[in-house]
């Protein structure tokens, strides 16, 4: 979940054009150094019926985020940018995507300042504004305000 201030400007603004594209900008991360920081961007299909997006997609994608980044331009020197799929560890960011994984494992961790902060369990959906988790046998709720990041835990069973 975009978290700073900063990560939610660059949400906004790489929003307002994606649904022009087709696109749904899926999480932005900003880390490194402040004098040359990295933006991550994760995109994939505004259509949840698509398969998820491909590389040669996301590639194809790539010259109107740089051109919306270039536009917001929110650092003052230069910065990298990386714009990838939202790989089998997605991220879960809004309500509806909350909504969209429910039944897959997720990791969440909150900002609670007391009590228990992380959680691996099955996303049961949302609910009068918490996240629902089946986790260690029984149901918890998550106040949705108080979700710091939310990850699909991948499985590899065979």
């Amino acid at each position: 979940m975009a978290s700073t201030p900063l990560e939610l400007r660059i949400v906004e603004a790489l929003e307002a054009k994606a649904a022009g594209h087709g696109i749904d900008v899926v999480d932005v991360e900003v880390v490194g150094a402040k004098r040359a920081p990295i933006v991550r961007v994760r995109i994939d299909h505004a259509d949840e019926d698509r398969p998820t997006i491909t590389l040669d997609e996301v590639s194809a994608q790539s010259g109107w985020v740089s051109e919306a980044m270039d536009e917001l331009d929110p650092f003052p020197d230069s910065f990298v940018l990386e714009v990838s799929s939202p790989g089998l560890a997605r991220p879960l960011r809004r309500e509806r995507d909350f909504v969209r994984f429910a039944g897959q494992v997720v990791r969440l961790s909150t900002t609670a300042t007391e009590g228990r902060r992380r959680y691996t369990g099955t996303l049961l959906g949302v609910e009068g504004g918490a996240v629902r988790l089946a986790c260690d046998g029984e149901t918890v709720a998550i106040p949705f305000g108080e979700v710091r990041s939310c990850k699909i835990q991948p499985s590899f069973d065979a």
